[in-house]
């Protein structure tokens, strides 16, 4: 069942994966796989509906008589390129078929809590001891071991738990996650390059493995600096709303009619910024003439620069500090990112067609990766729930490989 799309295939062409994830980790990482060319099963509960993200409006694409279909803007973020097959679990037949499936599949991918598929003979243990070369990606909240890992595991609670919420927000406000389900689709990052890596190793050795990925310690590895600043100075690192720990100036600016982003990262940088906006001479003071003083010295650098922006307009100071080769840059909504002329120069938004929806197609966030031999291919949108089933099932009747 590998698909392409004309004379390139992807990098993951023939690649088979039996997805049997939801919500958002383990999608992110299959749609990622599917953008490369894996063929992706994607297994869902005909009990509930499917992928509970189906659900989560609101906004969804309509029919052509207007009415909302069962694919929400949520779920249509990391689905595309994916087959939807409905199978009940808790029947005898579904969880032969779900075995049929894994003993064709490259790898398996699931987000049950730990332990939840070893009743169904769908663990990674029974899986791996019958096919050994099988790729097994387990995706939980807190891991398969440690004293949290029954607990179940959503972006919200590793965001608080794993520490970046007590990093985002104003100085003086509530702590804050971050505005999208970082936590998430970061996990989902890290068990898409876990899966290659494992793939790597079992088609030079044969040898697969089980990968046991978890939210809490996704998140943990990404507080990159401010981790590594609490680990080497004992600090506990705090919220500095858009300020950076390690370099100043660099946030967010008021000007006369909006606001800019700064980030100067070094010191003749910050020299020709103050020569740029009318502060000649501020670089030259002892307080301020490396990085390391105007980090000492934040707030009354700050109380020189913010009254000296706030007098001129934004793109005045844009194009002066373009002149110098400063980094400045604007403060976009979501609207104005997607259709900048940056935005449509690189791909960011992509249509897809797709039957049953008004207008006939779906837009989509594209897929930042330029490979300049295999680059990703679009070739299903967004599947409605189920609606690939009878297909697959035919496939295991046919394909003598589907058979366990």
């Amino acid at each position: 069942m590998a698909e392409s799309s004309g004379a390139t295939k992807g990098a993951l062409d023939g690649l088979f994966v039996l997805d049997l994830s939801r919500i958002l980790a383990g999608p992110t990482a299959t749609q990622l796989l599917g953008d490369l060319g894996a063929t992706i099963i994607k297994v869902e509960n005909p009990k509930t509906g499917g992928d509970d993200t189906r659900g989560w409006g609101p906004n969804y694409a309509c029919d052509t008589a207007g009415k909302a279909t069962d694919l929400s803007a949520y779920f249509m973020a990391a689905n595309r390129n994916k087959l939807s097959v409905a199978v009940d679990l808790s029947t005898d037949a579904g969880q032969d078929t779900l075995r049929q499936l894994a003993a064709r599949a490259d790898v398996v991918i699931e987000n049950y809590k730990p332990g939840g598929l070893v009743k169904y003979g769908l663990d990674h243990a029974t899986l791996l001891q019958r096919h050994p070369a099988l790729v097994y990606c387990s995706i939980s909240g807190f891991g398969q071991t440690g004293p949290n890992s029954s607990q179940p595991g959503y972006d919200l609670m590793a965001q608080g738990y794993g520490g970046i919420m007590s990093l985002t927000g104003e100085p003086e406000g509530a702590p804050m996650k971050v505005g999208v389900g970082i936590a998430d689709v970061m996990c989902g990052m890290y068990a898409t390059i876990g899966i290659l890596a494992a793939l790597r190793h079992r088609d030079r050795t044969g040898e697969g493995q089980h990968i046991d990925l978890s939210l809490v310690d996704t998140q943990m590895a990404w507080l990159v600096n401010e981790g590594t600043n609490y680990l080497t100075s004992g600090d506990i690192p705090e919220r500095r709303g858009n300020a950076h720990p390690n370099i100043v100036p660099y946030d967010a600016f008021e000007c006369s009619d909006g606001h800019i982003l700064l980030a100067v990262g070094n010191d003749a940088q910050f020299a020709r910024f103050c020569d740029a906006v009318g502060l000649a001479g501020l670089s030259e003071d002892a307080r301020f003439d490396t990085n390391q003083h105007r980090i000492e010295n934040r707030a009354a650098l700050m109380t020189q620069m913010r009254p000296a922006l706030k007098a001129l307009a934004r793109n005045d100071v844009m194009t002066r500090l373009h002149a110098v080769k400063v980094p400045v840059g604007p403060i976009h909504d979501v609207a104005e990112a997607l259709t900048s002329d940056q935005a449509q120069a690189r791909g960011a938004v992509v249509e897809l067609p797709c039957e049953g929806v008004a207008g006939g197609h779906l837009r989509l966030l594209g897929n930042p990766l330029k490979l300049s031999a295999t680059p990703v291919t679009y070739r299903r949108a967004p599947p409605a729930f189920g609606q690939d089933t009878a297909a697959v099932l035919q496939m295991l009747r046919t394909d003598p490989d589907a058979q366990e």
